[in-house]
C-alpha cells in the first residue's frame, strides 16, 4: 500500500531553524508519555509511571483467543496459548528499559517525531517464559540464523503499511532472559504495555521490545522489513545506510530535587545540605561510576553507588551530598560504564535522533 504524506507532518525529516513542535507531535505526545522524573526514586517503576511508546493503535486482544504461531526454519511449528505459556517455567527479571529516541527534541536541528526529552524510560518486573525454551520445544533448524517477532499492531510509517515487526540474531535470542512476558511488576500485562504477550529483550532499546507479540517466525537470512532496515538506524543523512541501534548506551539520571516552577520545571531548593539522588544503567556493561556536576560540568565529584544488587539489567541507585548555596546552579551527572563507556557532554548528531544518552541539565536556583 502506498500513500501520499504530508511532508510537513512526516516523520524521517529535520525540523526547519525556526519550526516549533507541530500538532502531530503534540498528538503523538499525547498518546505517548515519559516517566516523571521524581520517579526515579522508585526501585521498580509502577506500571502507569513507566514510560510508554506506541507506534500505530493498542489492539484490542481477549486472553481466551490469543494465540502465538511459532514457525519457519523450526522442526515442530507450535501454537501458543496464555494457558500453554503459563504452565511452562517462567523466569522474573528486573530490567530498565528506555526508547530508542530518548533525548530527540533536545537535537538541533530537531528530528520530527515523537518529542522525547530525556523521561522517556522505565524499570520493570517482567515475568514469563524464556525465548530459547519455547525455541527449544519448537526444534531449531541448524539454518536458522534469525528470529522474527510479529505484533499485532498495525499501521503505516512513511507510506509502507505493516505490522510492527523486528528481529534478533539467533544468538541474542537464546539468551536466558529474552522473555515472552505475560506479567509486569507481579500483575497481568496492561493493554498499553503489550496485553496479553510481549517480547522482553534485556539491554536493548524499546524497540526491540515486540509487543502484543502473535508470531516468531525462524529464517535463514537477516530480516529485512521496515523496523529493522529502515527505521532505528542511526545515519547522518538520508543517504546514509546507516548502522542500526541496539543496545542502550550509558546514562544517568538526577531525580530534580527541591520544587518546581509549574511551566518551566527549574527547580528550587533551600541552602545547605541537599541530597541529589538518581539511577544509573547501560546495557551494554554494568555501570561502575556517576559523577555529579552543580555548575554544568565544569566540576565534577564522584558519587555513591548503591552496591551490585544483582539485576544486572535494571539501574543502579546513586546519591550524592550538595552542599548548596544561594544562587544559580546547573546540576548533572553522567554514568560510566565497565566498558568505558560515558556519557558525552554534547550529543553526537544524528538524523534520527537515536541513542542520544548526552547529559541531562537541571537548572536549580538556591533561594538566598
Amino acid at each position: 500500500m502506498d500513500m501520499t504524506l504530508n511532508d510537513v507532518s512526516r516523520p524521517g525529516r529535520l525540523a526547519e531553524p525556526d519550526e516549533g513542535i507541530s500538532a502531530e507531535e503534540l498528538a503523538l505526545a499525547a498518546r505517548n508519555h515519559g516517566m516523571p522524573l521524581e520517579a526515579l526514586r522508585y526501585d521498580v517503576t509502577p506500571a502507569g509511571l513507566h514510560y510508554l511508546l506506541i507506534h500505530y493503535d493498542i489492539p484490542y486482544a481477549e486472553e481466551e483467543s490469543w494465540r502465538i504461531a511459532v514457525d519457519g526454519l523450526v522442526d515442530r511449528p507450535l501454537t501458543l496459548d496464555l494457558a500453554a505459556l503459563r504452565a511452562m517455567p517462567s523466569r522474573t527479571v528486573r530490567v530498565t528499559m528506555e526508547c530508542a529516541g530518548n533525548g530527540r527534541a533536545r537535537l538541533l536541528p530537531r528530528p520530527v517525531s515523537q518529542p522525547w526529552l530525556v523521561e522517556a524510560v522505565g524499570t520493570a518486573e517482567w515475568t514469563g517464559v524464556p525465548l530459547r525454551d519455547v525455541l527449544a520445544a519448537a526444534g531449531v533448524d541448524p539454518a536458522a540464523v534469525e528470529v522474527v517477532f510479529t505484533g499485532a499492531d498495525h499501521g503505516v510509517e512513511r507510506g509502507v503499511e505493516q505490522d510492527y515487526q523486528r528481529s534478533l540474531a539467533l544468538d541474542e535470542a537464546l539468551g536466558e532472559d529474552v522473555l515472552l512476558a505475560y506479567a509486569m511488576n507481579g500483575s497481568s500485562l496492561l493493554p498499553q504495555h503489550g496485553f496479553p504477550v510481549r517480547l522482553v529483550v534485556p539491554g536493548w532499546y524499546g524497540m526491540a521490545h515486540v509487543k502484543w507479540l502473535r508470531g516468531i517466525t525462524l529464517t535463514d537470512r537477516p530480516f529485512e522489513g521496515y523496523q529493522q532496515a529502515v527505521a532505528y538506524r542511526v545515519r547522518r543523512d538520508a543517504d546514509d545506510p546507516g548502522v542500526p541501534v541496539t543496545r542502550i548506551a550509558p546514562r544517568a539520571l538526577v531525580a530534580p530535587p527541591g520544587f518546581p516552577d509549574f511551566m518551566s520545571r527549574n527547580r528550587v531548593v533551600r541552602p545547605g545540605p541537599v541530597l541529589v539522588e538518581g539511577r544509573a544503567w547501560s546495557g551494554r556493561a554494568p555501570v561502575t561510576s556517576v559523577e555529579v556536576s552543580v555548575d554544568g560540568g565544569q566540576t565534577w565529584s564522584a558519587a555513591d553507588l548503591e552496591p551490585d544488587t544483582g539485576h544486572r539489567w535494571a539501574w543502579r541507585r546513586f546519591t550524592y551530598a550538595w552542599d548548596a548555596v544561594p544562587g544559580s546552579h546547573l546540576l548533572t551527572a553522567r554514568a560510566v560504564d565497565a566498558l568505558g563507556g560515558e556519557q558525552p557532554i554534547d550529543q553526537a548528531w544524528n538524523r534520527g535522533g537515536f541513542a542520544n544518552n548526552a547529559v541531562q541539565q537541571i537548572p536549580v536556583a538556591c533561594l538566598h
